[in-house]
């Protein structure tokens, strides 16, 4: 709030000026002095502030689905979240890993070139453990994987690549694929040494055990999306979710899905013992079942139709009657409940 002096305090403040007990330095030399960044021509930016912002919004969500995966396949308590997002050259990232490490080249159709995803040794060896069925605690070894534990990893990446794929979803159908794995970070290079790269850190905990996960994307592969990645256009396509054109391609995609079409005939309670007594000829007595009576038809496990048994062109059908509305569960659950009064 601006503080406004009274008059008393105006004629106070000019008699010291005139006095000379005031100090009346002009400070707008200082201020008219051009604040100078400093620029590194060998390094320039490739990624505005947006654009850095909008990739820590989208990693976010793949953070919290990795969490969610992880702790799942673990059956123990997964904690990973972005602790930054930065620009480099490639050269820095890889002088800033340790060796051997866990570095997966990933491929990212349908763009250009390759990223690496780099788990700390730390979690690589407790997340192995766990599955091994061990306690997951801290373990200080440093040395390169064996081909089972390869194998073990593979598996966890291409679960994490889900993720990837789902978290990338509003800016591009992103089809990641696990390349190969490197234990030696001089051995993946996937661009030249002074290209720019982002850097996504992910604070990563496995129980008690702490560690980073690096993702790594040259900006060559981001390029052809460098516009889509701004919060207006994040917001605008979440907005488009319910266009009549989305809702065309959800029922396209609906439309090819296959559900089980079952006639039931009857139903009958027999033990397991009168099931192995059973042979060709035997006849099974359905009691709440007569005949000529209309059958039931399941579609997807639910009853939705009667109809009736035939033949067409000497093969076995039904003929489709009359639609069957079934009570949901919930209803027929508090109808009993009133019956019981």
């Amino acid at each position: 709030m601006t503080e406004i002096l009274s008059q008393d305090e105006i004629d106070a403040l000019l008699t010291a000026i005139s006095t000379g007990e005031v100090d009346t330095t002009d400070y707008s030399a200082a201020k008219e002095q051009k604040k100078v960044k400093i620029y590194d021509f060998r390094r320039p930016d490739k990624f505005s502030k947006d654009h850095i912002r909008t990739l820590q919004m989208m990693h976010e969500t793949f953070a919290r689905l990795t969490t969610t995966a992880l702790s799942a396949q673990l059956r123990a308590l997964v904690g990973v979240h972005v602790a930054s997002v930065d620009q480099l050259t490639y050269e820095e990232f890889i002088r800033s890993i340790p060796n051997p490490t866990t570095l997966a080249v990933i491929n990212m159709d349908p763009l250009k070139g390759s990223a690496v995803l780099e788990i700390d040794p730390s979690i690589t060896f407790t997340i192995i453990d766990k599955l091994f069925g061990g306690m997951g605690e801290a373990t200080k070894i440093s040395r390169e994987l064996t081909d089972i534990e390869l194998s073990v990893m593979e598996g966890i990446i291409v679960r994490i690549l889900g993720n990837l794929r789902e978290a990338w979803s509003n800016v591009i159908d992103l089809r990641p694929r696990l390349g190969n794995i490197e234990t030696n970070p001089q051995f993946a290079q996937i661009v030249p040494p002074n290209d720019m790269v982002v850097l996504i850190t992910l604070e990563t905990k496995v129980g008690e055990v702490e560690g980073m996960t690096n993702l790594c994307i040259p900006y060559i592969s981001i390029e052809p999306v460098i516009s889509k990645l701004s919060a207006q256009y994040m917001y605008s396509s979440i907005r488009k979710g319910a266009t009549d054109e989305n809702l065309s391609v959800i029922q396209k995609r609906l439309e090819t899905v296959i559900l089980p079409v079952v006639a039931e005939l009857g139903e009958v309670q027999i033990s397991v013992q009168e099931v192995l007594r059973l042979s060709v000829g035997d006849v099974i007595k359905l009691p709440d079942t007569k005949v000529g009576s209309d059958m039931t038809l399941k579609i997807g496990g639910r009853k939705k139709f009667k109809c009736r048994p035939g033949v067409v062109s000497s093969r076995m059908a039904i003929k489709i009657g009359e639609r069957i509305e079934e009570v949901p569960d919930e209803l027929l659950i508090s109808k009993r409940s009133d019956e019981d009064f």
